[in-house]
């Protein structure tokens, strides 16, 4: 009996000390283009969406108006267009990212463009909190509720049809100018 109770705490012992040894040996996946771990996407998207469905908003707080329209595409196209691509324009670089990041005007195979289908609480969230390891940053800091929510509604009727002066803007490729000592400006955005 002494035996087996010894054999079972060493069991127990050599597992987390095998773990530790695993990963601080530079073995696991870290480089974009290694493999996931068995089960690893499983792993983050349940408490992932679960959490989400918990804390989001249920409904928006703003219209899709076309001045709210305008001024989420002026943020997107300075915030989030350099990963998530443009309309007509994918990131260059984001397929290369792990996760890959979506291509938010990028139609999927059901027809449906980027995140349209989702609810704008949901779309809403992932700006404000971003999502761990990932590349998705929060902009809580960055950017105020309503502005959030002009980006929200923008990528929320991405699939239907969209004022010209919008689209014309979503259409215009990115330039990649030095910082300015005082951060980016967004036009119309104060």
């Amino acid at each position: 009996m002494k035996g087996f109770v010894l054999g079972l705490i060493l069991g127990l012992l050599a597992i987390p000390v095998t773990v530790f040894i695993y990963f601080h040996s530079g073995h696991p996946p870290v480089a974009v283009a290694d493999q996931p771990f068995l089960l690893e996407r499983q792993l983050v998207r349940a408490p992932l969406h679960t959490r989400i469905e918990k804390e989001m908003p249920k409904k928006a707080p703003i219209s899709a108006s076309e001045t709210n329209l305008m001024i989420g595409a002026q943020i997107y196209h300075q915030q989030c267009a350099a990963c998530h691509g443009l309309y007509g324009l994918p990131s260059s670089f984001a397929a290369h990212m792990y996760p890959s990041a979506p291509q938010l005007w990028a139609p999927h195979d059901n027809g449906v463009v980027g995140v349209s289908d989702d609810p704008p609480g949901e779309t809403f969230w992932k700006i404000k909190n971003g999502i761990r390891l990932t590349g998705m940053p929060a902009f809580d800091h960055v950017l105020n509720e309503t502005q959030m929510w002009q980006v929200t509604i923008l990528l929320a009727n991405a699939d239907k049809p969209i004022p010209n002066d919008v689209m014309n803007l979503l259409k215009q490729p990115l330039s990649f100018n030095a910082p300015s000592s005082q951060g980016p400006t967004l036009p119309g955005v104060k």
